[in-house]
């Protein structure tokens, strides 16, 4: 695990993305994973990378743009260098309220996994903590999905795994073997960093990372990608969390 990754998104509100990839280049990162954000002028987003020495292996896209319009995606994907392709979230009122339905949507997900897994892509999904609520029956929208999308790679986040009441230790063990990329982020203590919706820098926060990074790599993980929702200072976060991880 040497190579850093960067989910662009923490970003967002400290443009333009140029200025950002000379930032994370001058703080150790080697890569960035793409949102939609910066996919409107591809090309100048890849030239800018590579002014930068960077890449970009992985991205997020909407569950709508990876049904609808795959063609796109892919012409994304690839101008941009990508190897991976993650599906990153479902809006709420798209969001099943049952167990079929979160199999139902396990199973669109398997059929994306069959258009861009053919085309020479990891596709996986990204998980919130809205899928590890237990629904009225019981059953966990993840494991559903899991169970409807037998193909699927996972984008572990493992903060939202604790927002949503999971134990991630439990979840990696059980699904370990499917993820390829991990999502490091940090939860404040109770009462803290509120003006940051409660988020806190790599290691500055309440989540395990030492012990957790140590689970991680006996997983196929190959992107490690720090982000955080809401930074008030985007390379505090960044510098803070990369010298964290470099440190174990």
């Amino acid at each position: 695990m040497t190579d850093f990754s960067y989910q662009l998104y923490s970003s967002r509100n400290f443009p333009p993305v140029d200025k950002t990839l000379e930032m994370l280049k001058r703080n150790g990162y080697a890569q960035v994973e793409g949102y939609g954000g910066v996919y409107a002028d591809a090309k100048a987003t890849r030239a800018a990378l590579d002014a930068n020495g960077l890449t970009m292996p992985s991205g997020h896209f909407s569950i709508d743009l990876l049904e609808q319009e795959p063609q796109k995606v892919l012409d994304i994907a690839g101008t941009l260098g990508m190897k991976a392709i993650y599906c990153p979230h479902l809006a709420v009122d798209l969001r099943p309220t049952d167990a079929a339905g979160w199999s139902a949507f396990g199973e669109r997900l398997e059929a994306a996994y069959a258009t861009y897994s053919k085309a020479g892509y990891i596709f996986g999904w990204h998980n919130h903590d809205f899928e590890f609520k237990a629904l009225p029956d019981g059953s966990i929208p993840q494991k559903l999905i899991f169970d409807a999308a037998p193909s699927i790679s996972w984008e572990a986040d493992i903060a939202w795994i604790i927002r949503g009441g999971g134990d991630p230790f439990q979840w990696v063990e059980s699904y370990g073997s499917r993820i390829s990329a991990v999502h490091v982020k940090d939860i404040a203590a109770p009462g803290q960093n509120t003006n940051e919706d409660g988020w806190a820098d790599v290691g500055y926060g309440t989540v395990d990372w030492k012990a957790l990074t140590s689970t991680l790599r006996d997983t196929p993980a190959q992107y490690f990608i720090m982000e955080h929702d809401n930074p008030s200072d985007d390379e505090r976060f960044a510098r803070r969390s990369i010298g964290t991880l470099k440190a174990f």
